[in-house]
């Protein structure tokens, strides 16, 4: 996993034991918000469950099958950003991200979408990176849409959440889009 500067503000940083503390609170200030959208909230109640998140990761990212890093903003937390598993027999990758309250709406989430699609399809020669979301996470969807993802359908009742089942928008980009879009 590499440190990426995205600008003189923000740079994106493998996360670390060291950022258990940040990362829960993190989480639990954006709680509200983040727990429409994420199944996993509501059950991060302890520092221990952010703890055991950061190490799942880290191993994850030790077998070479993905990786997790903290977007950070003038040195506070923003948000994760990361590889779900790689599956290196179709070489393809889903990334995933979330932002925390009061760091949306500054192009920071797109801007790392960016450098880890670029990463994924040019550094380690993936052929297709997906992104999905849930059909009414407008912000979320509207990610892989500025980067020029291809909407390839929707996934029915694929999450279930607090107040019931989400649809997914599945969004693909191909190596070979990608080096047209560059």
């Amino acid at each position: 996993m590499f440190t990426y500067s995205l600008d003189e503000y923000t740079e994106l940083r493998p996360l670390s034991m060291e950022h258990t503390k940040p990362l829960f609170e993190l989480t639990d200030r954006s709680r509200d918000q983040l727990r429409h959208w994420l199944p996993w909230v509501d059950h991060v109640t302890e520092v221990e469950h952010t703890s055991n998140f950061i190490s799942n990761a880290l191993k994850q990212g030790a077998e070479n099958g993905g990786f997790t890093a903290g977007v950070w903003l003038k040195g506070d937390l923003a948000g994760i950003i990361g590889f779900h598993e790689i599956n290196w027999t179709n070489r393809s990758v889903s990334i995933g991200y979330w932002l925390g309250k009061g760091f949306e709406g500054q192009g920071l989430m797109t801007s790392a979408c960016r450098v880890l699609v670029d990463h994924a399809l040019v550094t380690l020669d993936l052929n297709r990176v997906e992104i999905r979301s849930a059909t009414n996470n407008k912000r979320s969807r509207a990610i892989p849409e500025r980067l020029g993802f291809v909407l390839e359908g929707v996934i029915r009742q694929a999450e279930k959440l607090p107040k019931g089942y989400v649809n997914h928008a599945v969004y693909g980009m191909l190596q070979h889009e990608w080096e047209l879009l560059r």
